[in-house]
């Protein structure tokens, strides 16, 4: 069984819903339905692309299932949740990321992992830190050196009543 980290966000059709499949999703995968969430976090969208603010969170598990077939599953669960790849950085209903796969250092035309940009995005660092505290990366770099004051400032993180779906 390898531990393994994925970065979940939507900003499309009901984003707080989406991610809450997705984590029901995950937790068919975890070995043993064992999974661990973050909270969720509101953060505005990268590019220059015109949209809505994302929903993001970080969940932790682990699993039998080797890189490239975790990577198949996340984009199934994608495509299950309408996902549709039109713009880099656009608008979308579901976006899983693979963060971290154990220790290892994947670099493959499909999957890179640790995921390219993680170290530089608030939206990512903050949830990771709030399950993973102690966590050091492959490269040997403590989690928390990267999480900064101003990343924490630049995120909301969703109270319970904002989680809740209206009727």
């Amino acid at each position: 069984m390898t531990l393994i980290y994925v970065a979940l966000g939507a900003n499309l059709e009901q984003p707080v819903q989406q991610l809450n499949q997705a984590v029901a999703a995950l937790e068919k995968m975890a070995d043993f339905g064992e999974l661990t969430v973050s909270s969720f976090y509101s953060s505005t969208p990268m590019g220059d692309i015109s949209q809505p603010d994302y929903i993001n969170a970080v969940a932790r598990f682990q699993t039998q299932l080797a890189p490239i077939a975790l990577l198949d599953a996340l984009q199934n669960i994608e495509q299950q949740q309408g996902r549709i790849r039109k713009a880099h950085w656009g608008p979308r209903t579901l976006d899983l990321d693979l963060l971290l796969y154990g220790q290892q250092v994947i670099d493959q035309p499909r999957l890179q992992v640790p995921h390219y940009g993680m170290k530089q995005r608030n939206f990512v660092l903050v949830p990771l830190a709030e399950i993973a505290r102690d966590l050091i990366l492959p490269c040997g770099q403590a989690l928390t050196s990267l999480v900064t004051t101003e990343m924490h400032q630049s995120l909301h993180k969703l109270s319970s009543k904002e989680l809740i779906l209206p009727l």
